[in-house]
């Protein structure tokens, strides 16, 4: 067994969704995980709770990238400026190289309720965070949830356009952005429309 290696973590997290891709989620052990990098499957756990986070692990890195994005919005930006800036540096951590290994882990992710759940959680607390990071700015209420859950709701289908179709996170998540735009402004004309 090998006993320490740079980039543990990802080897495990490289084994684990081939396995999960090949044999399926359920049919596969931590141990087994461990095994085909040349690990035991104590090592696995000294890096995961457990085989489920295997497939989450980073979300800091992308909850990063989201608050480095709104604090590189100008401070005069409206609250969905700001969504808009975090949309954009988040769209950095997807660069088109990743599509593949991000499609791989969605289609897993795809087939199990508990991890489509897991993946549901995630982007509640991104949302969570960017509103407290707008609420930070000044954003008061209800604008500040306003805004970070738009933010989450566009990050989440502009990422499923991604993993479908070619073009760049940051471009369609600027065009389901300007949907949602184009759908409020008719939204708030047809509640002040007399009928």
């Amino acid at each position: 067994m090998v006993r320490w290696e740079p980039g543990t973590a990802e080897r495990l997290q490289q084994a684990a969704l081939e396995l999960f891709a090949t044999r399926g989620y359920e049919q596969t052990t931590a141990a087994e995980i461990a095994q085909a990098v040349g690990l035991t499957e104590r090592t696995f756990f000294r890096h995961f709770s457990d085989k489920r986070e295997v497939l989450f692990q980073g979300q800091e890195l992308l909850v990063q990238a989201f608050l480095d994005g709104i604090a590189a919005a100008p401070p005069e930006a409206s609250p969905l400026e700001v969504v808009a800036s975090a949309l954009r540096s988040s769209s950095a951590f997807f660069p088109d190289e990743r599509r593949p290994h991000s499609r791989t882990r969605q289609s897993v992710i795809d087939r199990h309720p508990a991890l489509q759940e897991r993946e549901r959680h995630k982007l509640t607390t991104l949302a969570t965070t960017v509103a407290d990071a707008l609420r930070a700015r000044g954003v008061g209420e209800p604008a500040a949830t306003l805004a970070a859950e738009s933010g989450a709701t566009v990050f989440g289908i502009a990422f499923g356009r991604w993993l479908r179709e070619e073009g760049s996170l940051a471009d369609l998540a600027a065009e389901v952005l300007d949907e949602l735009l184009t759908l409020a402004g008719e939204a708030a004309q047809a509640l002040r429309s007399p009928r």
